[in-house]
């Protein structure tokens, strides 16, 4: 955000949904609750201050979450987010490798979040061939945040929110 603002402008202006990953990228469940706070709400404040929008939504680095964390996130205002699906394309298989895995992932369902990272070496190669086979098998892809529950859900341990 510090590097690109115009680009987080352009993220919100196109429709799209802003999301919280923390200030420093760390494992957000070895950190004190005040620490989990700041490092939520030092960006939230920031991406407050530049586009106006209060986020709301939060994955944690390396999906590292507990207790805490999914409470801390809730006491700033956060729905804490995670994946069932892992694209894995962090390990640079190829964009062929990116989109069989999660078109073909055993936990591919209503209601999945893939993960996938914006500067994986063949994600954005990935892309499109990835959108067309998850809409060949009848998916639709929605913002996360027509995605979530927002009350009365737990999370499994898979990453999958289940009504309450």
């Amino acid at each position: 955000m510090k590097s690109y603002p115009d680009d987080v402008k352009a993220i919100l202006a196109a429709g799209h949904d802003l999301g919280n990953h923390s200030e420093n990228h760390k494992n957000m469940s070895q950190l004190s609750a005040a620490e989990q706070e700041q490092e939520l709400m030092s960006v939230h404040n920031r991406v407050k201050e530049l586009t106006g929008y209060d986020m709301f939504l939060f994955r944690p680095p390396y999906g590292d979450y507990d207790n805490s964390v999914v409470l801390t996130a809730k006491k700033c205002g956060y729905y804490p987010i995670q994946w069932d699906v892992d694209s894995l394309d962090w390990k640079d298989y190829g964009a062929d490798s990116i989109v069989d895995k999660v078109v073909n992932h055993k936990h591919l369902g209503n209601g999945s979040i893939i993960l996938c990272h914006n500067g994986a070496k063949y994600t954005a190669e990935a892309l499109d061939a990835l959108i067309t086979g998850l809409q060949d098998k009848g998916y639709q892809i929605v913002p996360v945040s027509e995605l979530i529950i927002r009350d009365n859900y737990h999370m499994d341990t898979e990453g999958r929110q289940i009504p309450n």
